[in-house]
């Protein structure tokens, strides 16, 4: 068991650790620059016995694939961001004038069918039409909320 220092002990202790660490190299770093011995061992053969699983395969392939589809996205957006960075008014109606043509002759197209299968449904009615209409109102409330029944 150690005694305890004195005040006088513990500063000439102090000064001494605070010496040394002052002291020290100021390089931290050391390289051996002499030839290694040898040992006189003959290089082994390690061949490659690692496998590599399927799953892992697959999960490189589809990430190099994601990867490139990625960098062809990028293209494109970048491609028409130029485009777009240098639009005029005609060449926005070149554009558009194939879709408009398409977009037209699809508009026509439905409205001839829409009237090719009114024209082929006739109704004809027999009989009487009896139509009763009665609408019944409630007003109620300070705020005047008023509902409407409509039956026929």
């Amino acid at each position: 068991m150690r005694e305890p220092m004195t005040p006088r002990q513990a500063e000439s202790e102090a000064r001494r650790i605070i010496t040394e660490a002052f002291d020290a190299p100021a390089c931290t770093s050391y390289r051996d620059t002499s030839p290694a011995e040898p040992t006189g061992a003959q290089p082994v053969a390690q061949p490659e016995t690692r496998t590599v699983p399927t799953w892992a395969v697959g999960t490189a392939v589809a990430s190099i694939g994601v990867g490139a589809g990625a960098v062809g996205l990028g293209c494109a957006v970048w491609l028409a961001a130029q485009g777009l960075a240098a639009i005029t008014l005609a060449g926005v109606l070149a554009a558009l004038a194939p879709f408009l043509g398409v977009a037209l002759v699809v508009l026509a197209a439905g409205a001839a069918l829409n009237r090719a299968k009114r024209s082929s449904t006739p109704h004809i009615h027999t009989g009487t039409v009896v139509k009763n209409t009665q609408v019944t109102t409630q007003t109620r409330g300070m705020l005047s909320r008023t509902r409407t029944e409509v039956t026929q």
